[in-house]
């Protein structure tokens, strides 16, 4: 059996398509790979939105009950002992 001696133009165009095809590869991959980054970062980021709006849906529905008008009136009565105002506490401002 008898090989033909390779030129040096044909092993030139074997190295260049085998780097090409290992550098298409890596690409490829790498490619893949950051999808998938990605991809769980986007999770992580929607789990962490949604946890932060449960939180200020709690904090509006805490601020609502803090600043009902009868609980600060309570509050206003029993613990400051404030009463309504009499007419002769009240001035009018003529201009």
């Amino acid at each position: 059996m008898v090989h033909r001696k390779l030129e040096r133009k044909e092993i030139s165009l074997w190295v260049l398509a085998s780097v090409m095809t290992v550098l298409t590869l890596t690409f490829y991959l790498w490619h893949i790979t950051e999808n998938l980054r990605l991809g769980y970062e986007i999770g992580r980021g929607e789990s962490r939105m949604q946890a932060l709006e449960k939180e200020i849906n709690s904090l509006e529905a805490e601020k609502a009950f803090l600043l009902s008008p009868e609980r600060v009136e309570r509050i206003a009565r029993k613990d400051l002992k404030m009463a309504e105002t009499r007419e002769d506490q009240i001035l009018f401002k003529d201009e």
